[in-house]
């Protein structure tokens, strides 16, 4: 096992390029299912490619961001449902490696455990005997259902009368699942909602969240592992931004492939590739795509050079982790958007991918942590002296 926990990145990346075929004939069987497809889902795990972020003495690969920026974006250039759902998992799954041994002997006993995960709190978790009683739900809860374990978001109460934020660890069959994803993209994410009723959760399995997000984590049971040697927000922003670099690639894939079998109907061009207006279209979603690159594999690197030296993150260098994503997110959509307009009213049809692409990454520019507007004017505050308004850096 030891052997395998030392995958290198161009073996890993070379995984997740065979999936690349695998994902995409399952794409809209994923989509009509609401959640991976099941093929898809074994592939995956097949593939070892979530064990990336579980702590090495479990079997886990404790791969560096590049790897795993580089990896998620090969898979959502198959299938961004895929890719997203990944990246929620791999999430989910270095937070839990912050637990004690006794929650992660438990947890990861499978090393290729799925690990669904929510940031924003939900729920309050009110002390017991042992533990918390929690009650709440989490809305929008990706691969929820084909997941083993929840780690979500609450509060809890302390002693001067407030609350904090907690992480909880639930097994998911704690769990009420309300079956209410039905949406315009991302439709493959089975990102369900789930409710907590009187759900008991052991001590151990509640984690303070303030010190993750700061980067101290004093609960780190590897301290010697540099792949916790971050803040978690830098960490979240890259994983879940390399799914939007991906699928502006995947966009620039799926037009460049119909290409020589169109035409421009109603003009006299027979061959839509002779046309001046698709040459400037295909050089302009190249620049879109290779700035997205940048961006989000700047902060991927960024993550690995502090890892490695230890040096502390300023409050510029945070904030610039979520520009990064802003910028990554709307670079994206603006390929997408010149490339699906240029496709024609036969790319309406489900079979076409550049469709399901476009939807994808529009509904990922919504979400909250995502949304380029929001990340653009954080570090703008920050620019012009202002202090931040959020805790989310």
């Amino acid at each position: 096992m030891e052997a395998d926990t030392l995958l290198p990145r161009t073996e890993l990346l070379r995984r997740a390029v065979e999936l690349g075929p695998v994902l995409r004939a399952n794409a809209q069987a994923s989509e009509e299912r609401r959640r991976l497809s099941v093929d898809t889902l074994e592939a995956l795990g097949g593939s070892g490619l979530l064990r990336m972020r579980v702590p090495r003495r479990y079997g886990g690969y404790e791969s560096d961001m590049r790897t795993v920026t580089e990896v998620l974006a090969e898979l959502a250039r198959g299938d961004g449902a895929t890719a997203w759902t990944a990246s929620v998992w791999l999430i989910s799954s270095w937070m839990v490696g912050l637990f004690p041994d006794a929650v992660r002997d438990e947890v990861f006993a499978d090393p290729d455990v799925r690990i669904s995960g929510i940031l924003s709190p939900g729920a309050v978790a009110v002390p017991t005997a042992g533990g918390y009683l929690v009650n709440g739900k989490w809305s929008f809860n990706t691969g929820a259902q084909q997941s083993t374990w929840n780690v979500n978001a609450a509060v809890r109460p302390t002693p001067d009368g407030q609350h904090e934020p907690v992480s909880v660890l639930i097994p998911m069959s704690d769990l009420k699942v309300i079956d209410d994803w039905h949406a315009a993209g991302m439709r493959a994410s089975g990102s369900v909602t789930t409710v907590a009723e009187d759900v008991f959760v052991p001590a151990e399995r509640v984690l303070p969240v303030g010190p993750v997000i700061g980067g101290v984590h004093p609960l780190q049971q590897d301290p010697a592992a540099p792949m916790w040697r971050a803040p978690f927000m830098p960490i979240a922003c890259t994983t879940v931004g390399a799914t939007m670099y991906g699928l502006a690639i995947a966009a620039q894939d799926a037009f460049l492939e119909r290409l020589p079998s169109r035409k421009i109907t109603y003009t006299e061009y027979t061959e839509q590739s002779a046309a001046p207006l698709t040459h400037l279209q295909v050089a302009g979603a190249a620049v879109g795509v290779d700035e997205a690159g940048f961006h989000i594999l700047r902060t991927a690197d960024l993550i690995d050079a502090k890892a490695a030296s230890g040096e502390p993150w300023s409050l510029e260098e945070r904030a610039r982790a979520r520009l990064d994503l802003g910028a990554t997110c709307l670079r994206a959509k603006e390929v997408v958007d010149v490339l699906a307009g240029a496709s024609g009213g036969s790319s309406l049809y489900n079979s076409v991918p550049i469709q399901r692409i476009e939807r994808d990454i529009k509904a990922l520019n919504l979400h909250a942590i995502m949304h380029p507007d929001t990340n653009f004017e954080l570090y703008g505050r920050l620019t012009c002296g202002l202090p931040p308004n959020t805790q989310h850096l």
